[in-house]
């Protein structure tokens, strides 16, 4: 079994419901009682692209999925849930980005792990850190030292 972490973010068709649809998919994928979802949080979205804010969290679970067939089925999830891939860093429905799988380190055409921009993300160290507050990194920085409090200040905790 591998331990995984799974960045979501959505911010087209009721993003909230978009991330909740997602974390029922996501337990079909994990081991039994092993998912953990943070809270939401509001961020601004990444890039020049005007669009509406994002709302987006960290999921864990242990799944018996290789690397390759998790990326599948996060990119199956992704569609049945209407993404199109039209712009980088444009509006979505879903993305779903694996973070970490165990501690493997790999760089391949399809799939880079860890995932290549999440130390520098306010809007996935955050999250990633409500559920998984003791957590080394494979290149073994603590997940504590990369967070500052002005990643903190650039969310805003979605209330329900």
């Amino acid at each position: 079994m591998a331990l995984v972490y799974i960045a979501l973010g959505a911010n087209l068709d009721e993003p909230l419901q978009q991330l909740n649809s997602a974390a029922q998919a996501l337990a079909k994928l994990a081991e039994a009682d092993s998912l953990t979802v943070s809270p939401f949080y509001r961020s601004v979205p990444m890039g020049d692209i005007p669009q509406p804010e994002y709302l987006n969290g960290v999921a864990s679970f242990h799944t018996s999925l290789s690397p390759l067939e998790l990326l599948d089925a996060l990119q199956a999830i992704e569609l049945n849930q209407g993404r199109q891939r039209l712009l980088r860093w444009g509006p979505r429905t879903l993305d779903l980005d694996m973070l970490l799988y165990d501690d493997l380190c790999l760089n391949s055409e399809r799939l880079t792990l860890p995932h290549y921009g999440m130390k520098q993300r306010s809007f996935v160290l955050v999250p990633l850190f409500d559920i998984a507050p003791e957590l080394t990194l494979p290149c073994k920085t603590r997940l504590n030292q990369l967070i500052s409090r002005a990643m903190r200040d650039e969310l805003q905790r979605h209330q329900e």
